[in-house]
């Protein structure tokens, strides 16, 4: 198990635990590990807009060129961007200075590997192993890497987008979209994007800026204010949100309303299913029933994994899956990479509407509903381990409960809808979800569970 990467990639707060020391030894290490295999590894790095970038981006890079390996600096660019760069340009590595949603004073580091897909556990083991080991495999003065830029990745990463939709159907329909890059990395990329397929864009928060004056990075509800404010006043065909690295999207339709991450999850899933004729699909244990239901309507199939977008990615490539995604609106299409995608997702549903020539409110009310309660409660890292084997212990004579699924932290399904409770693999917090028909049996259950939860971390911390 891995001590320093996460859900997805090492994050942290600036110069606390996230500091130049820690992504020099990364470096050092990654570097290690990429020469017992490659001779002269080349790395492809980018960055998104918060304003600990140049610092870490300057540590990790001379770690890697100090066992040898050349990198390649692609700039500020969404994560997906510099994924989509690393499996086209045949790099054999890639890495993105990012903490995606997270507040302002929070940074990352998170692996790329060659085919694009972000690292496996195997590979993040094999890195922090060394790290820690301190086994770094430096270069000889003259077999250190050389540096350079390139600044191509956005045009490269676009065109790819264009070339998997029908870009003059969409033309034709000359959408109207409301877009809010929360002064994120896909300030870089999804106005032009939109430009090139033909819509005309009310821009809000399109600026870089890793203060995110504009809002939080988190793509909520709370936080999307003036971007549903802007829709409902305004004559748009939707409204779209993207978080800090732009590889999750969210969608507010015509009439100012919130789709949550698992109906848009759904809607692409159904067209994808449909115009594939079936297939098989792959989400994490978190995501919403509606998405199953939508699957095997359309005459696919679901296969649930744990959470994680690279796991999720990984058994699509190992399925041969048609679609995959999470419940927070980071949707995956393999037909251009097995990542988490936002502008792609944006494309599709694009696609979706110039096709069905109905709107997005229309398309979303197909899709089954269910109420969906998401809470968390604060717990130490080192407690968290404890807390399962003791959940499980607890729940599994539980006469209510009808299954439980262990796939990842612990799923009950009783009667009438199921609980999710699992440590967060990127934050200090356990995370409680229930999702039922009935909205008062969800609230009822979370707050239930929630409780049991809270009372043992007191436990813990009271003995």
């Amino acid at each position: 198990m891995t001590k320093l990467f996460g859900t997805n990639g090492i994050r942290g707060v600036v110069n606390n635990d996230m500091n130049c020391e820690l992504a020099l030894g990364i470096g050092k290490a990654w570097g290690t590990y990429l020469k017992r295999t490659v001779a002269k590894p080349k790395i492809a790095i980018g960055t998104d807009a918060r304003l600990s970038n140049d610092m870490l981006n300057t540590a990790i890079t001379s770690g890697l060129l100090s066992t040898g390996c050349d990198v390649v600096d692609v700039g500020l660019v969404p994560t997906p961007t510099l994924q989509y760069t690393v499996k086209e340009k045949d790099f054999d590595s890639g890495v993105i200075i990012t903490a995606s949603h997270n507040p302002p004073h929070f940074n990352g580091i998170k692996g790329v590997a060659s085919d694009g897909t972000e690292f496996s556990k195997n590979v993040e083991e094999a890195i922090e192993k060394i790290y820690f080991e301190k086994n770094f495999s430096l270069a000889n003065w003259g077999d250190v890497g050389k540096h350079s830029t390139w600044d191509g990745s956005i045009d490269l990463y676009i065109n790819g987008i264009l070339s998997t939709v029908d870009v003059d159907l969409i033309r034709k329909q000359r959408f109207h979209v409301a877009l809010d890059c929360g002064n994120g990395a896909g300030s870089v990329v999804t106005p032009t994007l939109l430009e090139k397929l033909g819509c005309t864009t009310i821009e809000l928060f399109c600026e870089p800026d890793g203060t995110f004056p504009g809002h939080n990075s988190e793509p909520l509800p709370e936080n999307l204010g003036e971007l549903i404010k802007t829709v409902k006043e305004s004559d748009v065909s939707f409204g779209m949100a993207q978080d800090g690295d732009a590889d999750r999207a969210i969608f507010i339709d015509e009439n100012g309303t919130y789709i949550w991450g698992d109906k848009t999850l759904s809607l692409a899933g159904k067209y994808i299913t449909e115009e594939n004729k079936g297939g098989i699909s792959v989400t994490p244990v978190t995501t919403s029933t509606c998405f199953e239901d939508t699957i095997q309507n359309s005459g696919g199939e679901l296969i649930y994994t744990r959470v994680g977008s690279p796991i999720v990615a990984r058994v699509m490539m190992e399925r041969n899956a048609v679609f995959g995604g999470e419940e927070n609106g980071g949707l995956i299409f393999p037909e251009l990479q097995y990542c988490r995608d936002s502008a792609m997702s944006l494309a599709i549903i694009l696609e979706i509407l110039a096709k069905e020539k109905r709107s997005l409110s229309e398309l979303i009310a197909e899709i089954p509903n269910y109420e969906v309660y998401k809470t968390k409660i604060t717990c130490s890292n080192d407690k968290k381990e404890v807390i399962m084997r003791a959940l499980v212990d607890k729940v599994k004579d539980n006469k209510d409960v009808i299954k439980i699924d262990e796939t990842d932290g612990v799923k009950l399904y009783v009667k009438g809808g199921w609980i999710l409770m699992r440590p967060s693999g990127t934050e200090p917090i356990f995370r409680v979800y229930v999702e039922s028909k009935d909205k008062h049996q969800a609230e009822q259950l979370a707050l239930n569970y929630k409780k049991i939860v809270e009372d043992m971390i007191q436990s813990m911390n009271t003995t």
